[in-house]
């Protein structure tokens, strides 16, 4: 089974995560999509982190009836930092019957460099790059185990939700229903 690992803080998960995710679904060998909520990011100092468990709680909600993607938090009994190397040879142990495939952005590509044992990772693990704003990628320059796909640009990230809160705005169409009612029931990220 061809498994993609699609790790982030989603702080919170929306609708861009969700889109992109089904769009690899379709126009890649991907059996299934894996979101590795991640409780320290090393590359990340975001102080506006929500905590650990909520965050996956919501993703869990967002994800709960879409064929195809689930959430992991595997990354919760490893040692912090969250390194990807970890994660992947971790769950490449524990899985042997699947093989697992690193999605990432064009943005965190061109930083790849600066990841814990990124070139392991690259020997080791097919990789998945989609595009971001701001973030060309020659396809021709990459690895033969790096592929760039070609998703959709969708206009909504995780800060601007969180800003779009703390203005008192909604954020109904930005994140599952699920998902805005426990953001405003529990009055998160304001």
């Amino acid at each position: 089974m061809l498994t993609g690992i699609y790790g982030g803080s989603f702080n919170p998960i929306h609708y861009a995560h969700i889109r992109l995710a089904k769009a690899l679904l379709r126009q890649t060998q991907l059996d299934e999509i894996w979101f590795v909520v991640s409780p320290q990011n090393p590359l990340k100092r975001n102080l506006a982190l929500l905590d650990d468990d909520k965050r996956l709680e919501l993703t869990r909600l967002a994800l709960k009836r879409v064929p195809g993607l689930s959430v992991s938090d595997v990354e919760f009994r490893l040692p912090r930092p969250s390194y990807m190397h970890t994660t992947l040879t971790y769950l490449a142990e524990q899985h042997p019957d699947r093989q697992f495939v690193l999605i990432i952005g064009a943005d965190n590509w061109e930083r790849f460099h600066l990841w814990h044992r990124a070139d392991d990772i690259i020997a080791r693990f097919p990789i998945i790059i989609y595009p971001r704003p701001g973030s060309p990628i020659d396809a021709n320059s990459l690895p033969p185990t790096v592929k760039l796909v070609d998703t959709p640009l969708i206009p909504i990230s995780s800060t601007l939700i969180r800003q779009r809160i703390k203005q008192g705005k909604s954020i109904d169409r930005l994140v599952p229903r699920a998902v805005a009612r426990i953001i405003r029931e529990e009055g998160l990220y304001l």
